[in-house]
């Protein structure tokens, strides 16, 4: 049976570190994952290029809605290239309209991405027909959904991403996320049948200067990753 896949998303230099130490087995890269996460920099692209293990970028260019202006796909679609162009082995995408996968602008960003892996991101699960989100992100190419299965965190939406992983059968991967960590990374597993599974992995670091917070440079407390919370999970995870 096919290992259990780690994938950690991670916004830093340190973070990604954790996480290359800790034995992930694939980075999603991002900056600012208290908004959900955003396009990284392309300083941290190209670390990421180097770190050893395949590294997917979020491709996201504001924080808020998921539909995206002509001009906000070019730059996306730029976006994609520069990470090409760095070595990543793929990309996170999603765009939405109306209720339903904006497939014309997710054919602009899947051409951009050539040859590139694809996952598509969160934005399946503010979807009211995620059947039907599957079966579309499949014929556009996407290799794989992350899902909480519609809810806040992935414990909550376990009969969902079951659901949706029976659904999808072999023509993408569902990858469960949202919450997952030590505690309950076995149990998902099992419940699920899900072959990969995403988070952070790792502790909520407490502000150091209460100055940053109030000149804004801060949304609140970040979340680092942890290489001892990775080894516990691959471990827990190894006889599934």
């Amino acid at each position: 049976m096919t290992a259990i896949a780690l994938e950690v998303c991670v916004d830093s230099i340190a973070s990604l570190n954790a996480a290359v130490a800790g034995g992930a087995d694939r980075i999603e890269l991002c900056s600012a994952l208290e908004l959900g996460g955003l396009t990284p920099a392309a300083s941290l692209i190209h670390a990421a290029a180097r770190c050893g293990i395949p590294a997917y970028a979020m491709i996201r260019s504001r924080a808020g809605d998921f539909s995206c202006s002509a001009e906000e796909l070019d730059l996306m679609a730029d976006d994609i290239r520069i990470c090409e162009e760095a070595g990543l082995n793929g990309i996170v995408i999603g765009a939405a309209r109306t209720g339903q996968l904006d497939v014309a602008g997710l054919e602009i960003l899947c051409r951009a991405a050539g040859t590139m892996g694809i996952t598509l991101h969160r934005v399946f699960d503010t979807l009211p027909d995620p059947l039907r989100a599957i079966e579309t992100a499949a014929d556009i190419g996407i290799e794989r959904i992350l899902t909480s299965g519609g809810a806040p965190a992935a414990d909550q939406g376990i009969d969902q991403i079951r659901r949706y992983a029976d659904f999808a059968g072999d023509r993408l991967a569902i990858m469960a996320g949202g919450g997952i960590g030590a505690g309950n990374a076995r149990r998902i597993v099992m419940q699920t049948g899900v072959r990969e599974i995403h988070g952070t992995f790792g502790s909520i670091d407490e502000p150091t200067d209460p100055l940053i917070e109030q000149f804004g440079f801060s949304l609140g407390r970040r979340r680092t990753t942890n290489a001892d919370t990775i080894r516990q999970i691959k471990f827990s995870l190894q006889a599934l």
